[in-house]
């Protein structure tokens, strides 16, 4: 079966904790953007809310670098058929990050 649904978490200031959630769709996949004030709230929302439906049918789920491998754990307990994982970024870029975030 070919990629047809997959959602992102992302984390931003300013994001209200409740979260902002955009769905993306075309003709032939949904995308859903998911974000959120902070980590803890984004998992909170899809363990117990499943964001309000938008992860229905969702095949996979990529987190962004604000997440930690313990929120990766705790996706994957509440969504066992939903594969989870976190955006990555090769170690040549670290200077770059650093620069972003300091």
């Amino acid at each position: 079966m070919a990629l047809q649904h997959w959602t992102f978490l992302y984390t931003a200031p300013g994001l209200p904790a409740e979260g902002d959630v955009r769905q993306v769709r075309t003709a032939d996949s949904t995308t859903v953007l998911a974000g959120f004030s902070s980590t803890t709230a984004a998992v909170e929302a899809c363990t117990e809310t499943g964001l309000d439906g938008a992860l229905e049918g969702t095949q996979l789920i990529e987190l962004c670098g604000a997440f930690s491998h313990d929120h990766v754990s705790a996706l994957r307990q509440s969504l066992p058929n939903v594969p989870v994982g976190l955006v990555g970024y090769a170690g040549e870029m670290t200077d770059q990050l650093h620069t972003l975030f300091s």
